[in-house]
């Protein structure tokens, strides 16, 4: 067994959309970034990275590749699933926290841990996607942007 973290943050601008888990939620802002931005994803991505060994998101999708640009970041999960799985290995669990103070997110996070088990084909109940905020403390809590964290258990397949 093997534990990876991952950390991503992305600012809030206007006239982008924003998703988080591959969900999109209405809100006046969307984070700014070359894919999608979705920093709960990218977080998973770099954990699943870095439990495997296999080095960071800039590494395997940089962001001054077009092939990127806009991109769901779901589909980028998809792939470094595959990678793990090249490795000889699978993932156990995600544990995800996100850093936001607007806008409340706990209507959407059962979707979120449902379009993030099916990426990476394992049960709902292996992955936990939480929101929280910093009560206007920071970056998050001055609305200028989100952050995320994920901790990643990946296992040699036996």
């Amino acid at each position: 067994m093997r534990v990876g973290i991952g950390y991503d943050a992305h600012p809030l601008v206007s006239g982008r959309s924003l998703v988080l888990g591959g969900v999109h939620i209405p809100f006046e802002k969307g984070l700014s970034g070359h894919s999608d931005a979705d920093v709960l994803t990218h977080a998973i991505i770099d954990a699943l990275l870095g439990a495997s060994g296999l080095k960071d998101i800039g590494t395997h999708f940089p962001s001054q590749d077009s092939r990127y640009k806009d991109i769901s970041s779901l589909k980028l999960l998809d792939e470094v699933n595959k990678l793990v799985k090249a490795k000889g290995s699978r993932v156990g669990n995600i544990d995800a926290t996100i850093v936001a103070q607007q806008p409340r997110l706990s209507d959407f996070i059962d979707n979120m841990r449902e379009n993030i088990s099916k990426t990476l084909g394992i049960s709902q109940e292996r992955v936990m996607v939480k929101a929280t905020t910093t009560d206007g403390l920071g970056f998050p809590g001055r609305e200028e942007g989100m952050a995320a964290y994920a901790v990643a258990l990946v296992e040699e397949n036996k």
